[in-house]
């Protein structure tokens, strides 16, 4: 299906933009990804498609790719709750309860909610 596979990555930035968002709202999360990737190399400034591509890459198990796309948004936006929170779960869905501990408390801060301890 050598024209399916072209038409993911034919038209605008917008277009295949709107394409990734579409993949992924339909859990065609591979898809997603394929688009998203091409997107962040095109603009690695963009914290949106990053993000996006990072929680692509969680929900299809890819853990190690989604944890340094993570890590990325956070070096460029260090409040972004969403990406710590995401980072979080990651880490946890690793093992890696400890390390996660940290993004978990920042994104419940950044969300206004502080844990008792």
């Amino acid at each position: 299906m050598p024209t399916e596979q072209a038409s993911l990555h034919e038209g605008t930035v917008a277009e295949r933009w709107v394409r990734a968002q579409l993949f992924f709202d339909s859990k065609a999360y591979a898809d997603a990804a394929r688009i998203l990737a091409e997107l962040v190399e095109e603009a690695p400034e963009q914290v949106g498609p990053r993000l996006l591509l990072a929680r692509a890459y969680y929900h299809s198990a890819q853990l190690r790719r989604a944890e340094e796309q993570l890590r990325e948004v956070i070096e460029r936006d260090p409040v972004e709750h969403y990406a710590h929170l995401v980072l979080g779960r990651v880490l946890e869905r690793q093992g890696r309860h400890a390390e996660a501990v940290p993004y978990l408390r920042l994104a419940a801060a950044f969300e206004g909610a502080f844990p008792q301890d």
